[in-house]
């Protein structure tokens, strides 16, 4: 019998991890690269220029105050 995990093709976050930074608290650091700032775009989505790892604001993004 063959077994398939499931990955998600991203990571969703919420706003309480806003700002957001790759890579993630608790992520391996064999394979870690320079902490970087990940902008969330209107669309609620980012990807990380060194890793690709896709973010995904998962509900409303926080309003912004000015």
């Amino acid at each position: 019998m063959k077994t398939e995990q499931t990955k998600l093709a991203y990571i969703e976050v919420s706003a309480s991890d806003l700002p957001l930074y790759c890579p993630m608290p608790g992520a391996s650091l064999w394979n870690a690269h320079p902490r970087v700032g990940i902008p969330v775009d209107k669309a609620g989505d980012s990807r990380c220029p060194y890793c690709g790892t896709l973010y995904k604001l998962k509900g409303d993004p926080p309003k912004r105050h000015h």
